[in-house]
């Protein structure tokens, strides 16, 4: 093995994120303790930051460093972080999609031609529908609510809801959730006693991060019932309650806790509670459940279906539009 070739390959070793004795390292690689030892000096010089360790227990592994060295990605995982960096520039975190792009050309540009077909044929035969209007984050923002979770730290920050009503609040942070397009934190509230979900993109500038706190227990099951259950459909700027002329277990596959909540009235009917930011997507949508329906609240959607029904009549009509 050349060294080159070598060096490649205990750079790959210290990737994985344990510790490495010089011996395992040696018997790995088929050399000498000493090589093992010239050659972590030689990955030092080139950038990066090997530390090590003495003693019985001690050993060799790569830390973080000041600037980023070129990292050594095997085939799957180079893989797997061009699919990321493609999604991500459809995805709801401002300015993120032109740095994606800048980083997906450079990686495809080095991928093999066996891998550079794998993804390429991934982007092709894929189509991602991005929301045109839905909110977008910061990605700083992103960042610092990221590690103040991992850190444990109190924060206060103002908030707007989706009425457009201020108020302070003082949590517990205890994670970022990417849920529907959107982006949430959830955190205990120290005011209400209880957890909480909030939307990343109404949290006001200016939170103050106070001093660190023990953590509570919450797994990430909890975490997601958590925010299923403060997103739902019925939370968005329109709601509206539909009786559906068919059975509501004929509908439960379809309707889940994004779009609402089914409630059955008899063998035949149930009741929809949903909502949405528009009352032209709700409009749409209803008439996309394929059974019948009646609409009587709220008066405006009554007569956003209206005006959609009469234009469907109007373009199948022989005299077209009046």
């Amino acid at each position: 093995m050349s060294t080159s070739s070598r060096l490649l390959r205990l750079l790959s070793l210290l990737q994985t994120p344990r510790d490495w004795t010089g011996a395992e390292l040696a018997e790995r690689l088929e050399v000498s303790a000493r090589t093992i030892r010239n050659d972590i000096e030689r990955l030092r010089a080139l950038g990066y930051p090997v530390h090590a360790a003495r003693g019985s227990i001690g050993g060799y592994r790569l830390e973080a460093g000041a600037t980023l060295p070129p990292l050594l990605l095997d085939d799957e995982e180079a893989v797997a972080v061009a699919i990321g960096l493609r999604t991500a520039t459809g995805g709801a975190v401002t300015g993120i999609e032109e740095t994606s792009l800048r980083a997906l050309a450079k990686l495809e540009q080095v991928l093999p031609p066996r891998l550079r077909s794998r993804v390429s044929a991934l982007q092709t035969y894929t189509l991602h529908v991005r929301q045109r209007s839905g909110p977008t984050v910061d990605p700083a923002v992103l960042t610092d609510l990221a590690r103040i979770c991992r850190d444990h730290n109190r924060l206060r920050f103002d908030y707007s809801d989706r009425r457009g009503a201020a108020s302070q609040r003082r949590v517990e942070p205890h994670r970022v959730v990417n849920w529907g397009q959107r982006w949430y934190l959830v955190a205990w509230d120290a005011d209400r006693t209880d957890w909480r979900t909030f939307r990343v993109d109404r949290i006001l500038p200016g939170m103050s991060v106070g001093p660190r706190f023990a953590p509570r227990d919450l797994s990430d099951g909890d975490v997601e019932a958590l925010v299923s259950r403060g997103v739902p459909a019925t939370s968005r700027r329109y709601q509206a309650r539909i009786m559906v002329h068919a059975p509501a277990a004929a509908l439960a596959d379809r309707i889940g806790p994004l779009v609402g909540t089914l409630t059955a009235v008899d063998d035949e009917s149930c009741l929809l509670d949903t909502g949405a930011d528009s009352l032209e997507s709700l409009a749409v949508y209803i008439g996309l459940l394929g059974v019948d329906f009646t609409v009587t609240d709220p008066p405006e959607l009554v007569d956003r279906v209206r005006t959609l029904a009469a234009r469907y009549a109007r373009s199948t009509s022989s005299g077209g539009p009046a």
